[in-house]
């Protein structure tokens, strides 16, 4: 019944909303300061703090988090930064003090950086106070959390961004030119995947000024991710973290754009990477030796969407690995892989050899990386930290859609529950929600992120 409640609503206002959603024509400034308020204030936040800090045409004028090291933290960089000291909220430890800032108004914006759990209730009371969101990279836990979420931005008209970095990675803009560009052909399969070892992020020692390994604490006696994150691992088993690779293959795709995805399934291998990590870490007899984890080492995720291209995702963090996402783009004329920094366009590549990815990346660079690479340097995750927050602040300026929008959220998001579902069903296939409710087939790309953004 909730669910269909929501579709119901959904659809009343949703036709509303469909045009404000086009890119307008005209994308001039309509302020030239936007003041910010951030919820989370711990390792992440900090790094995108830094590139709030860094610009004069933001504010710093709230911070919340309920953990004072991380606030006092938080002070320093803005002392650092020599900006205003701005309002603190959190430091009796109060769960809902993001609530009182949000109520004491006066923010254009807020920057959401907390425990996953913690999104979906902090983006809808943000909007309900019409107050922008800027959120992590988890929109919701469960498939209702993404409904509620969506059903929120719809009826208050309150901008949402996921703050998703990889999209504004140097070599996946310059593939999306090339897409564009028809470099590729017509594409046919794709693949990525957040293929990364935090054996070290999910256990550390519990001392605040260590917080990855050096021990193989977790929940009450970690710190920073470990304290929150390693919980998911005990009791979830699906794509825990899908957008740093779903992002950039479903702006390649058009995906909610004249493409949707239609069907998934998920893979989960036995789940032997973590314990292992603590045995050898901690000995047999720690108390963490006894945690049964759920999360498969090896998840693969595959969607099938309406123009006919599929798309493998795979989540691998609990085995020994260098960090890879694993892109590849593949069509009729060719295909590139991250992996190994190549690509291979038929009629321009020797046959059955790759070439080096460099040449292709120098050509197709995008024009907001040929203007703004200088200013990105030194900016977290390679320079992709800045991008993502300038796409925010600029939009929130000009107040023009977002160009990572609330159905780009809940579509990347809700991969993770709907993986969960299928591998609990013995690795079904869903049908997977259209949370468009029909506009994917009107709606025109915005992808192009062009230097506006």
């Amino acid at each position: 019944m909730d669910k269909q409640f929501n579709r119901r609503d959904f659809l009343t206002t949703g036709a509303a909303l469909a045009g404000s959603l086009m890119l307008p024509k005209a994308f001039a400034a309509t302020r030239q300061k936007v003041r910010l308020g951030m919820i989370g204030t711990g390792m992440r936040g900090q790094v995108l703090l830094q590139e709030l800090l860094r610009r004069d045409d933001v504010e710093v004028a709230a911070l919340c988090d309920i953990e004072p090291v991380m606030l006092g933290r938080a002070l320093k960089q803005v002392e650092k930064f020599n900006k205003p000291k701005p309002k603190t909220y959190g430091e009796d430890r109060d769960t809902q003090a993001y609530k009182r800032m949000l109520d004491a108004g006066g923010l254009d914006g807020v920057i959401i950086a907390t425990p996953w759990e913690w999104h979906a209730p902090m983006a809808i009371a943000a909007m309900q106070a019409k107050i922008a969101v800027g959120c992590e990279v988890v929109a919701g836990i469960t498939l209702q959390d993404h409904w509620d979420v969506l059903n929120t931005q719809l009826k208050s008209r309150t901008p949402y961004m996921l703050l998703e970095n990889v999209c504004f990675r140097r070599d996946v803009m310059a593939v999306l030119q090339m897409v564009r560009a028809g470099v590729f052909g017509e594409l046919v399969h794709l693949q990525g995947g957040y293929q990364h070892d935090l054996r070290a992020v999910k256990f550390n020692s519990g001392d605040p000024a260590k917080p990855y390994g050096g021990g193989v604490e977790y929940g009450a006696k970690g710190w920073s991710e470990a304290h929150w994150r390693t919980e998911h691992s005990v009791q979830r088993n699906g794509e825990l973290y899908p957008s740093h690779g779903i992002g950039p293959c479903a702006m390649y795709t058009n995906i909610n754009r004249g493409n949707r995805f239609t069907r998934i399934n998920a893979f989960a291998t036995k789940a032997r990477g973590l314990h292992d990590y603590v045995v050898k870490q901690g000995g047999a007899n720690h108390p963490s030796a006894k945690t049964t984890f759920k999360l498969g080492d090896v998840v693969t995720t595959t969607l099938a969407c309406e123009n006919g291209e599929t798309i493998l995702l795979q989540h691998d963090t609990s085995l020994p690995r260098p960090y890879s996402l694993g892109f590849r783009v593949q069509g009729t004329d060719g295909l590139w892989m991250d992996v190994n920094h190549s690509i291979h366009i038929e009629g321009k590549s020797k046959p059955h050899q790759w070439d080096d990815f460099q040449v292709w990346q120098d050509k197709y660079e995008h024009p907001l990386w040929k203007k703004y690479a200088k200013t990105a340097e030194g900016a977290g995750h390679g320079g992709m930290d800045f991008f993502v927050i300038h796409a925010f602040v600029e939009a929130l300026k000009a107040e023009a859609p977002m160009p990572i929008d609330i159905y780009d959220a809940v579509t990347w998001s809700a991969i993770t529950p709907l993986s969960e579902q299928s591998i609990a069903q013995n690795f079904q296939t869903l049908d997977f929600p259209d949370f468009t409710a029909g506009q994917w087939k009107s709606r025109k790309p915005i992808f192009a992120f062009d230097d506006r953004y």
